[in-house]
């Protein structure tokens, strides 16, 4: 009988939702994996994350999606409204399922993550393991990852190593990397009790601000202002918060009431704003923020990074088992399959940060007007901005999302 063959080897450098997602995809294609994260837990900082329809159709091809869908929220109809309260468009859920073929859902980052965790092998995920890229290897030779703790060589690299990617620098030395994108975020998820709201996104001058709910009867509240790189409030981030947006209208103050000062997180924004050349150098591939780290005002960061650790592993169906050596060209197809694809949503995401933290008194008046048009007109026509993002589809046979009828949780 023939000796069965020696599964290929996949290092994972980090924990976060593409490193998990890649591992999982690949660990179910026949790969032993090994995750490695520097920090001391999975746990992720405590905010949440929307998934849109071609995340969860990601998802669906490694057996998550419905866990997802049923986890998480799904995101009702709301709208853009003015810092007043003057509603300028109203969205619609039923619209936008049966346009893309799914719900919008929202769910906490840490659920998200421990349904990804959950379908690893005990052992496969080490936490306080910070690792470095040795050696990217070739087609000839495996690639060499390091740890205090001891080294690995692969068949595969996986860098999921988050925007400020120590891969990326090793591979691509002469990239300018991420910039600031001219904003800085607060998250915040607090209980809200006995507080009715619809789901919005509020546009001001150089500020924005969206609530929503989740399934545990949270909120998830985030907001953005356009200010120098690097600072900070003079006394706390609730403070700031409140100066900023404390009389916009309900439910902002009562969320800031809710909030306690170690509640909120505050993050600058970076994104790669040049593209890379490639998502893959010899047996290296980048996923996630690493690769085309995005501004958030699509929504798509987290949803791109799952589509790429799917596409990955889907790139790679006949390497896992083999017992031979990756195909290095394998690699050079899922930069070809996602580079095109994150870097015009990237390019995307910019022109909506530009339209949405507009200053300009004339130029903001005359957004809204248009806007309020538009809506007039019908939801259809907002949606249209989705096209081919959130209608996205991998490869393969169809997925629960479209076995389940929109807007039906």
């Amino acid at each position: 009988m023939a000796p069965s063959p020696t599964p290929l080897r996949a290092v994972v450098i980090g924990g976060g939702i593409g490193g998990l997602t890649a591992a999982v995809a690949l660990h179910q294609s026949g790969w032993q994996v090994t995750v490695l994260e520097r920090a001391h837990s999975l746990a992720p900082v405590g905010a949440a994350i929307s998934l849109a329809p071609n995340s969860l159709r990601a998802l669906d091809v490694v057996g998550l999606g419905d866990d997802i869908r049923a986890l998480a929220a799904w995101q009702g109809d709301g709208g853009l409204r003015t810092p007043g309260g003057r509603w300028l468009s109203r969205t619609s859920a039923t619209a936008a399922a049966e346009r893309f073929g799914g719900p919008l859902v929202l769910l906490h980052r840490a659920t998200l993550v421990e349904a990804l965790a959950a379908r690893l092998p005990e052992g496969c995920v080490r936490t306080s393991a910070a690792a470095t890229l040795a050696d990217p290897g070739d087609a000839d030779r495996p690639a060499r990852v390091t740890t205090p703790g001891g080294g690995w060589e692969a068949d595969l690299v996986v860098a999921a190593d988050g925007v400020n990617s120590a891969v990326r620098r090793t591979l691509f030395p002469d990239h300018p990397g991420p910039e600031y994108a001219g904003f800085t975020t607060w998250r915040v998820v607090v209980p809200v009790p006995g507080v009715p709201f619809a789901s919005h996104e509020t546009w001001g001058r150089g500020r924005i601000w969206g609530t929503h709910p989740l399934k545990d009867g949270r909120v998830y509240a985030y907001a953005a202002a356009v200010t120098p790189a690097g600072q900070h409030a003079r006394d706390d981030e609730k403070a700031e918060l409140v100066r900023l947006f404390g009389d916009w209208h309900a439910p902002i103050p009562a969320v800031l009431a809710a909030a306690r000062p170690e509640d909120v997180l505050r993050h600058d924004v970076h994104h790669i704003a040049e593209p890379l050349p490639a998502y893959h150098r010899g047996r290296v591939a980048l996923v996630g923020d690493a690769a085309h780290a995005m501004a958030p005002t699509l929504g798509q960061g987290g949803n791109q990074a799952v589509e790429d650790a799917v596409v990955l592993a889907l790139t790679l169906p006949g390497s896992a088992g083999t017992g031979g050596s990756l195909v290095v060209a394998d690699l050079a197809a899922y930069t070809a399959a996602r580079l095109p694809r994150t870097t015009a949503i990237a390019r995307q995401a910019v022109k909506v940060a530009r339209l949405n933290m507009m200053r300009n008194r004339v130029g903001r008046a005359t957004r809204d007007a248009v806007i309020a048009a538009l809506s007039k007109a019908g939801p259809a026509l907002f949606l249209r901005g989705f096209d081919g993002i959130a209608d996205w589809r991998p490869p393969g046979p169809p997925y629960a999302s479209e076995r389940t009828p929109a807007g039906k949780q």
